[in-house]
């Protein structure tokens, strides 16, 4: 209860604070016909509720999760579709930095899988990887099968995590975060999410990053069902 508080007081509150006083410079702007400083923050206000409503879909699933109101209900899933899916959420985000978002997995990729469950766990890899990914950068999404499971990975050519930091990835107490390479805020909670919805298939998450080299996010998930 501490921590959600604390998000919601620190994280919530820094973005809206930022649409609040960059949607006045933006009035400011549109008055004195400055156009391409009103583009500007009106992408910064864009940004910042794009990442407030993300944090709250976040804490609202986290919320559930703890109470346990979420339904699991794997099944037969392509792949591909939801990749694409979560392409169309993601793509604006990662246009603001000019990183592009691949994927290069066969089309017949079949998981059994909670489909909101897998959304949520790839939308949160992917928006991790924009986060700490420069400007011009990539992020390429990748599933191969090894016996009976698959194995999805998220990959970028960003900043990279260092073997301490790595560490303290994935932990239930949601007091590590990083700055994002725009300097990006965060609660941790993504990463939370993640790892307990791909337990809950059964699964397991981790990562492979060099400081200065980029990282990898892999997690697996159980091949379709006969």
């Amino acid at each position: 209860k501490n921590k959600l508080f604390s998000i919601i007081a620190h994280d919530l509150r820094s973005p809206l604070n930022n649409i609040l006083g960059f949607s006045e410079l933006l009035i400011d702007k549109i008055q004195t016909s400055n156009i391409e400083e009103a583009t500007k923050f009106a992408n910064i206000i864009n940004t910042s509720a794009k990442n407030d409503l993300h944090l709250l879909d976040n804490l609202l699933t986290w919320g559930k999760t703890q109470t346990e109101q979420i339904e699991f209900r794997p099944k037969n899933l392509k792949l591909t579709p939801i990749i694409e899916e979560v392409f169309l959420v993601s793509n604006l985000t990662a246009s603001l930095k000019n990183i592009k978002l691949f994927s290069s997995l066969s089309d017949d990729i079949v998981v059994y899988a909670d489909q909101n469950m897998l959304s949520t766990i790839l939308r949160n890899l992917i928006a991790n990887a924009i986060k700490f990914t420069n400007s011009e950068g990539m992020v390429n999404i990748n599933a191969v099968s090894q016996q009976d499971y698959i194995e999805i990975s998220v990959t970028d050519n960003g900043v990279g995590i260092n073997e301490e930091n790595k560490k303290k990835l994935f932990g239930a107490d949601l007091n590590f975060t990083m700055r994002g390479t725009k300097n990006e805020g965060g609660s941790g909670l993504g990463l939370v999410l993640c790892k307990e919805f791909v337990e809950k298939h059964k699964g397991k998450i981790w990562v492979e990053s060099e400081l200065g080299k980029g990282s990898k996010f892999i997690f697996t998930l159980l091949m379709s069902t006969k």
